[in-house]
């Protein structure tokens, strides 16, 4: 069986965000391409602002933060982390006695904080999510809402146009202007107010570069997104990352919660215990940014300062070589990523992609399929073998469960699901509605996966040598019959009992029966 040579990591770091609120905390493996692959996270709530920003932190919070820094060592020590990079923001930067926290994780944790300015912490944010979003071609707004600063970043799929930090976070605006509960009017007021003062450049990069989408990322956000997910029942299973809500669900889901207390807001689903207090002053936020900016639909970044701080280190400390593989979509990246992970079955895996991107084209029309959907049939087919990374046995549940797992960035919930599905029928069973992963979508998503598993099942007949011997073909479709004429460089026996054996799914939803012939044969198979 043709299999590549399983990629090894070239280092292994640890990147610690720490935040105003938490610290998050990133074990991921650098592979020479410039790859990186997670392995292992650690969130530690610590609310350094407690008591305020801009003044200094309590002894209690210094403990909580040195603590939090204490297990994340461990964690970091357990894998052997060649490096730690740690980087704080506005909190650790602002307090008087930021200083003496940065000695006390040398001297007690052996830690070296790096206190970044605010515009590096936007730029590095900016780069985490055009590495883990699909981005617009035209510039969207990005906002990261944390404890103390707020960053805004104006990017596209390539370039930043605009990238600034303000003192605007969640816990610095609760501790300087709301003291009631629920927040009055009066304090919703004075904080869009002090908005209008602080964005005004915010506001003219807007101007010159104006886009329908705001993609948010970090905890508030995140938080956000889950609670009008589950408000819409639509709460994500796999992963946060490109959830999306239009404004009008945003203010509707506003409308119902800012004039809750504490105590009922505690019940909402989708919200941490620890921003229970401070949620009100991330609303507001988000509805004057809406509003303000006429911003139209909102998804989420689950990647933030954290992926920000690896991709930065990738890009100054390795080769120049890895940037044709950091410049790829998130996608195909995420994808690549995984498949090398679990020592894939390269040249089958690419082969039987080409075949089943080959067989869609020709499909195209009779199936009525999208373009949308020759992407997801490309990655699932790159992937369709991976489950062999955990066992022979099974090897295609094994796919659908580690496609599910995987946390691939840049797709959405539903395209996670239809990659897995059909990765999951490239054998055996076709789709059965006592199969619970399958059974759960939607029908037009049911749909959308029997054609494409219809397809995979098919190419992946054509390749069941794993020898690449079928090198094209050609589809004539008449008579009721779609009929395959091979070109190999050997005898295809093998691959038309391959393909054969998997034809009854492509039978069924084309309507027509399969016929494949070797070119240099006259004789039908």
């Amino acid at each position: 069986m043709n299999q590549s040579i399983p990629r090894r990591p070239v280092k292994r770091i640890a990147a610690i965000d720490l935040g105003t609120n938490s610290f998050h905390a990133l074990i991921v493996e650098i592979f020479s391409d410039g790859s990186f692959y997670v392995i292992d996270k650690l969130k530690e709530m610590v609310l350094l602002a407690e008591k305020g920003l801009g003044d200094r932190l309590s002894a209690n919070a210094m403990d909580r933060g040195i603590e939090a820094l204490k297990k994340i060592k461990v964690l970091a020590d357990s894998h052997q982390a060649e490096t730690i990079l740690a980087y704080a923001t506005s909190a650790i930067r602002e307090a008087e006695n930021g200083g003496d926290f940065i000695q006390r994780a040398i001297d007690e944790v052996g830690v070296k904080i790096n206190a970044i300015p605010g515009r590096i912490e936007a730029e590095l944010i900016g780069l985490a999510v055009q590495h883990g979003v699909k981005m617009p071609s035209n510039p969207a707004v990005i906002m990261d809402i944390g404890g103390g600063s707020v960053e805004f970043i104006l990017a596209d799929q390539e370039r930043f146009y605009h990238l600034s930090s303000k003192k605007l976070g969640v816990a610095r605006m609760t501790a300087n202007y709301i003291d009631h509960d629920p927040i009055s009017p009066d304090e919703i007021n004075a904080l869009k107010e002090h908005f209008d003062s602080k964005l005004m450049d915010v506001a003219e990069a807007f101007a010159m570069h104006r886009s329908p989408l705001l993609i948010g990322s970090s905890g508030t956000m995140e938080n956000i997104g889950l609670m009008i997910a589950h408000r819409n029942n639509k709460t994500p299973n796999l992963t946060i990352n490109e959830l999306e809500f239009t404004a009008k669900e945003f203010f509707e889901f506003y409308d119902e919660v800012i004039g809750l207390n504490e105590k009922k807001r505690a019940k909402l689903k989708g919200l941490d215990e620890k921003r229970i207090k401070l949620l009100p002053a991330g609303l507001v936020l988000v509805h004057y940014i809406l509003r303000k900016f006429g911003i139209k639909r909102v998804k989420i970044s689950s990647q933030a300062l954290r992926e920000g701080i690896v991709l930065r280190y990738i890009r100054k400390e390795m080769s120049e070589g890895i940037r044709m593989h950091l410049d790829e979509s998130p996608r195909r990246r995420s994808v690549m990523e995984l498949v090398h992970k679990c020592d894939w079955h390269e040249s089958h895996s690419r082969h039987v992609a080409k075949l089943a991107l080959k067989l869609f084209d020709e499909l195209t029309d009779d199936l009525k399929l999208e373009a949308e959907d020759r992407e997801l049939l490309e990655y699932a087919s790159l992937m369709h073998d991976i489950g062999y990374h955990i066992s022979h046995r099974k090897h295609h549940k094994h796919a659908l469960y580690i496609i599910n797992n995987a946390d691939l960035k840049g797709f959405k919930e539903e395209e996670i699901d239809v990659m897995a599905n059909v990765a999951r029928y490239h054998r055996r069973s076709t789709p059965k509605s006592r199969h619970p992963h399958y059974d759960k979508l939607d029908k037009s998503v049911k749909k959308r996966v029997e054609n494409l598993s219809a397809i995979l099942r098919v190419a992946d007949g054509l390749d069941r040598s794993h020898f690449q011997n079928v090198r094209a073909f050609e589809m004539v479709k008449k008579n009721g019959q779609i009929r395959l004429t091979l070109e190999t460089e050997a005898e295809p026996n093998l691959e038309i009992w391959g393909a054969m054996r998997k034809r009854s799914l492509l039978e069924e939803v084309t309507g027509k029966k399969l016929v494949i012939a070797d070119s240099h044969q006259t004789k039908e198979k």
